[in-house]
């Protein structure tokens, strides 16, 4: 089989932090290789040397047998590697076909924009990924799965020899999941290289040909996939960790029988029923349920993000009028958002500017902010959180995922909050963040605190979570206590009524 790709002894570093140790990677023609690791094992870091947004310290980069180095994003295009990032690129008030060949627009004799060319054009990459959608359609009516399949066809645009793919299906419905699969399968047989960073395992499993796996810079495993097992790549990943995070344990300190916040028949727009529920002090509560049965909704209404026509919500005893983000934060409530990325972060602001945002008034000096404890305060939580940075001035774009959850994560703990929202508060990221998150959670409701917690992983709420409640378009139709769910299935019985 030939190789397309060859990296070796890839080395790189920053500062006194060694992201690359030696790192090897190859990749066979019309092959699925799948990178996998911890937070801030070096993926992101080994793909922005191959893409060229990265130039390495040291080692060599092989494609086709020759051996090159891109000095730029535009340089790796031009060679056929294209990547397609978590985050799309597209424009969503263009068209599709204009996203297609943005920056590569065909033109004709006159050097005129040659639209029926494009159109076309777009329609055939979109058939050979099995797709029929209108290549005149405005991108941002289009489903997100849609989208992706946008994003690959304007990789394709390009003639692309090598698509990374990185967590393509972090935002994807079951559904879109199996397209997309369709089609990663599609472009295999066409001799298509791929290289796919994902961290859902069952997915590595299935969709790979072979598997690299990074631990703190260095290449741990380098195997078949068929040989692997999801045990095996959790053992390589965390290394000599025991990974506790993800079994139930009997809290430190159980829940008061005390409430800490009751919401009674809340009428929240964008659900059919008003929701009653309760939660008391020290208690980590689970909402569960299928897609649209008003899980985020709940936790945007308690946080001010989105209104309520009628109901109550009380804190301690005290009926709060929550109708705006300050009332809540003034209440005592924080809320880590779904999309870190689009409502946790301001990406192009530091690690210390993000952390420190809900604390200014907190933070102020006469008419200015203390840069002195800001310094402390970000020190504290970057260090508490475990964030792998070298700076806390370090851009919030080049963390990794995991670190960046960890950021919101201290962001609003900044503010000592007295119940924590977490919306999906591991999508996205590696199983050792996972676990480090898991125990941050146990500790801030082992302090007195309470949290709820929505997720789709069921394994996770049945690892951190006291009581479970079942929703059904708004309604709490099931609440089962932790000790009653003796396993996953019961769980996902209870779900699916």
């Amino acid at each position: 089989m030939d190789n397309i790709l060859e990296m070796k002894g890839i080395c790189k570093r920053f500062g006194d932090m060694t992201a690359l140790k030696d790192a090897d990677l190859t990749l066979k023609k019309g092959h699925i290789l799948s990178l996998v690791g911890g937070n801030g094992a070096g993926k992101s870091t080994l793909m922005k040397i191959l893409t060229g947004v990265y130039t390495k310290d040291s080692g060599e980069v092989f494609l086709d047998g020759k051996s090159v180095s891109f000095n730029s994003y535009d340089e790796a295009s031009q060679a056929g590697i294209r990547m397609i990032f978590q985050e799309f690129s597209l424009i969503p008030t263009l068209t599709v076909y204009e996203n297609v060949f943005l920056s590569n627009e065909k033109k004709n004799k006159l050097r005129l924009l040659d639209k029926g060319t494009m159109i076309r054009k777009t329609r055939e990459l979109l058939k050979m990924l099995g797709m029929d959608i209108d290549p005149e359609a405005i991108v941002g009516s289009l489903s997100v799965g849609y989208c992706q399949m946008v994003e690959i066809a304007k990789a394709l645009s390009k003639d692309a020899k090598i698509l990374v793919l990185d967590e393509p299906t972090a935002s994807l419905s079951d559904n879109e999941v199996n397209i997309l699969f369709q089609t990663i399968s599609r472009l295999k047989s066409q001799d298509v290289s791929m290289i796919y960073i994902s961290h859902r395992m069952n997915e590595i499993l299935e969709i790979s040909d072979d598997v690299v796996i990074l631990r703190d810079g260095e290449v741990v495993a380098d195997e078949r996939a068929d040989e692997l097992t999801i045990p095996d790549i959790i053992s390589f990943i965390l290394g000599d960790s025991v990974e506790k995070s993800f079994v139930w344990v009997p809290r430190k300190n159980p829940p008061s029988e005390e409430l800490m916040l009751e919401a009674d028949c809340l009428k929240i727009n964008g659900i059919e029923e008003a929701v009653s529920f309760n939660l008391k002090k020290g208690e980590v509560l689970g909402i569960a349920g299928l897609m649209g049965s008003g899980r985020t909704e709940i936790l945007q209404a308690l946080f001010g993000m989105r209104k309520y026509e009628s109901g109550t919500i009380k804190i301690n005893g005290e009926i709060i009028d929550v109708r705006k983000v300050k009332d809540a934060i003034k209440a005592g409530i924080a809320l880590v958002p779904e999309n870190r990325r689009t409502e946790g972060l301001v990406l192009q602001h530091s690690v210390k500017e993000n952390t420190i945002l809900p604390v200014l008034d907190y933070l102020k000096s006469f008419l200015t902010v203390s840069e002195k404890k800001a310094d402390v305060l970000v020190t504290e939580k970057v260090a508490g959180l475990n964030v792998k940075t070298d700076s806390i001035h370090k851009i919030i774009s080049l963390l990794s995922g995991g670190n960046q959850q960890k950021v919101v994560l201290a962001k609003w703990l900044a503010s000592d909050p007295k119940v924590l929202l977490l919306d999906e508060p591991t999508a996205g990221i590696d199983i050792g963040a996972k676990g480090e998150i898991t125990e941050i959670i146990r500790g801030f409701a082992d302090a007195g605190n309470s949290v709820i917690i929505v997720s789709s992983e069921l394994v996770e709420l049945m690892a951190v979570c006291d009581r479970i409640l079942i929703v059904f378009k708004g309604r709490v139709t099931g609440e089962l206590d932790r000790k009653e769910i003796a396993s996953e299935e019961v769980l996902q019985h209870a779900i699916q009524g």
